[in-house]
């Protein structure tokens, strides 16, 4: 196993593709239900940044992920796919919302205009 804070460097230097999963305790504070966003763009020029989503049930409770480290690039017709993560399970999902942000305070704010998403949960990959 790796350390958290260092398992992208220590994997990056292998040549063939490889996987990494954490798995979290089902214990409190320690739950995470991670999901695969899978986003593919349609704006003409790239743009960097990051997504945050954020889901609700038909009871109106609502969970929102913690913001990725790195930037995502989103090119035209280019899918990209993004590990996110949640504290709580939302089981019947009723809206998915995403927040796009470059992070940046100087600058022209660009929106994010998307074509197809599909959000898939990996703790229960039926749902």
């Amino acid at each position: 196993g790796y350390h958290a804070d260092r398992w992208k460097n220590l994997l990056i230097q292998y040549s063939s593709p490889t996987k990494a999963y954490f798995d979290t305790s089902g214990q409190d504070p320690f739950c995470m239900y991670n999901y695969l966003l899978d986003i593919t763009t349609w704006n003409k020029s790239t743009r960097r940044g990051f997504i945050k989503v954020k889901i609700t049930d038909y009871a109106g409770n609502t969970v929102e992920s913690q913001m990725n480290s790195e930037a995502s690039t989103f090119q035209q017709y280019k899918r990209v796919k993004i590990l996110t993560g949640f504290h709580q399970d939302i089981e019947n999902i009723a809206k998915i919302s995403l927040t796009y942000s470059t992070k940046t305070l100087i600058g022209p704010k660009h929106k994010l205009r998307i074509l197809h998403m599909k959000l898939k949960s990996l703790n229960h990959p039926k749902r």
